[in-house]
């Protein structure tokens, strides 16, 4: 099984697209520019099947959507990114996989660890087809390549970096579902806030507990917890949320406290633009540039395979600097630099465990 690990440049969000409705949920399409060109001769182009909250969110989905209009526009190929619907079961998801494959769409791509089981069975059914699965690595089969980020390694510094900006020495970790993944965020934040400070108090509350999802998709959720965390003296908080988060950044933003974001730069976000001020950092992933690297793969004939990690020192996972009042805290920008360099030359060892 080939393994490919290289990263593309991190890409910026483009346009959205219309939508319309499928049993399925809603999908938004664009056709091949031409269809006797070199890259729709390799398929349809592109599927992206969002996770729990959907295009919109801010933060994950709209990173994978960013990186699926870039590869749309850079190879000049069709798409097609379709909406989860409440409450589906696997049985949906692997109907709709099942629907993209059939279509001719490659690569068919699930955004979130919630497409492992669904990808699995897909998978062995299209052989021919490559399955892109964000967030999980225990699908193991030659036409699946397994996208996968080192999000701890992002999270210490976000608590390197809570721990220099609190005053009050009380800060919050926010999560939406109590799942495996999630907790890899809390345990590299609280570490890089004890590492920072032993004396700071670490808050900590996750919203739903796994089979519900709704801590990834409703915002009320979000604001809800982060109210009771600055009722308890929290003045910095860091949400892995999903859409939840925004709720989240409102309430922190309310009070005039620091949130720090996740997954996108979120304060670049227009959406959440009247709550910028507020955003510190934001913890990056390039789920953008794995989607774009996916495409190129295929469209190069030579599709990635097995798992790709994108992490600290590849630039996968990061701390985005676009709030001015972050980039001013001296001190602060001292202590990400020293900690980003233990983390890379392997002297800082982030647990994956709280």
């Amino acid at each position: 099984m080939r393994r490919v690990s290289k990263l593309a440049a991190a890409v910026g969000t483009a346009a959205a697209l219309a939508l319309s409705a499928t049993a399925c949920g809603s999908t938004s399409t664009e056709s091949a520019s031409s269809d006797s060109s070199d890259s729709a001769k390799k398929g349809k182009g592109i599927a992206l099947a969002y996770d729990v909250g959907g295009r919109g969110d801010q933060s994950f989905n709209d990173a994978a959507y960013a990186g699926f209009e870039k590869a749309k526009k850079d190879f000049g190929i069709g798409g097609e990114d379709v909406e989860p619907s409440d409450g589906e079961s696997d049985a949906d998801k692997v109907q709709r996989l099942t629907d993209l494959a059939r279509q001719g769409y490659n690569p068919v791509i699930g955004v979130g660890f919630a497409y492992a089981k669904p990808i699995e069975e897909v998978a062995e059914k299209f052989p021919k087809t490559t399955f892109g699965l964000i967030d999980d690595n225990t699908v193991q089969a030659d036409n699946v390549a397994n996208l996968v980020f080192s999000e701890e390694e992002g999270s210490y510094l976000a608590g390197v970096a809570a721990a220099k900006a609190t005053e009050s020495k009380v800060v919050g970790f926010v999560g939406g579902v109590e799942v495996p993944l999630i907790k890899k965020f809390e345990a590299g934040f609280v570490q890089g806030v004890k590492d920072t400070d032993k004396s700071i108090e670490v808050k900590t509350q996750y919203l739903t507990q796994p089979p519900n999802m709704d801590g990834f998709s409703k915002p009320d959720l979000g604001k809800e917890a982060a109210r009771g965390q600055l009722d308890a003296k929290a003045d910095v908080i860091y949400h892995a949320a999903g859409l939840a988060g925004q709720g989240v950044i409102e309430a922190v933003a309310a009070k005039d406290k620091w949130v720090i974001g996740v997954d996108s730069d979120q304060y670049e976000q227009k959406t959440l633009a009247k709550y910028k001020d507020n955003i510190l950092t934001s913890m990056t992933k390039d789920v953008s540039g794995a989607v774009y690297n996916l495409v190129e793969s295929v469209q190069n004939g030579e599709p990635m395979s097995g798992e790709s990690r994108f992490d600290l020192k590849s630039g996968g996972v990061n701390l985005s600097d676009s709030n001015p009042a972050f980039t001013e805290m001296t001190e602060l920008q001292e202590a990400v630099k020293e900690a980003r360099e233990g983390i890379v030359s392997g002297e800082i060892k982030v647990s994956t465990e709280s």
